[in-house]
């Protein structure tokens, strides 16, 4: 059972620490996604791991036919498609394709960066850390946040930050960042090598 005061752990740590594929992998993903540390990566793949198992039960069952197993598929899907983790015309088998970027696209830092709120992802883990992001007019300073497929229209400066100025130094240099790429186009990019 465990002691009350210590929680277990949420995620699950490399096997072994000193795998020079995997580190540069890490590191890669930390790069895109302007992550603090590792953790962020393994919380991530330890929650694709979940998903994947439990997908992988539901395909497995026999009789897959029967209402219960029907309905926990469906469950599934469309907890995943309210996340935004899939789309709406995807099926059980496409949980298995998913990775460790689609998890940390619906974060709240890279939702602040592919809205054009920032123009790094640095910047937007900087300005949801700061308090200048609110989701539906709620501040929120965790760039960890998983953002569902409706709080995704919902995100914008908070009314207090001096960025809802739209002459702000900062924010035409954001602006001007914005109009020359976008979130989508760098993953294209990044998906084309």
């Amino acid at each position: 059972m465990g002691h009350p005061k210590f929680s277990r752990p949420k995620f699950d740590t490399p096997k072994h620490p000193w795998k020079r594929a995997r580190i540069d992998e890490e590191h890669d993903i930390s790069a895109r996604h302007g992550l603090k540390n590792m953790k962020e990566i393994w919380k991530a793949r330890s929650q694709l791991r979940r998903m994947r198992q439990q997908a992988m039960k539901l395909i497995g069952k026999v009789d897959a036919s029967h209402a219960h197993w029907m309905k926990e598929k469906e469950d599934l899907l469309q907890s995943l498609i309210r996340r935004g983790i899939l789309s709406e015309e995807s099926t059980i088998d496409d949980i298995l394709t998913l990775n460790v970027e689609d998890i940390l696209n619906r974060r709240l830092q890279a939702r602040v960066y592919a809205k054009g709120l920032a123009s790094s992802m640095k910047q937007a883990r900087q300005l949801v850390t700061h308090g200048h992001i609110t989701v539906a007019e709620q501040k929120i300073t965790i760039p960890s946040y998983a953002v569902s497929r409706e709080e995704e229209e919902l995100i914008a400066y908070h009314l207090s930050s001096k960025l809802n100025d739209e002459g702000h130094v900062l924010r035409e240099i954001i602006d001007g960042r914005a109009s020359e790429a976008t979130f989508e186009e760098e993953e294209e990019e990044g998906d084309a090598e």
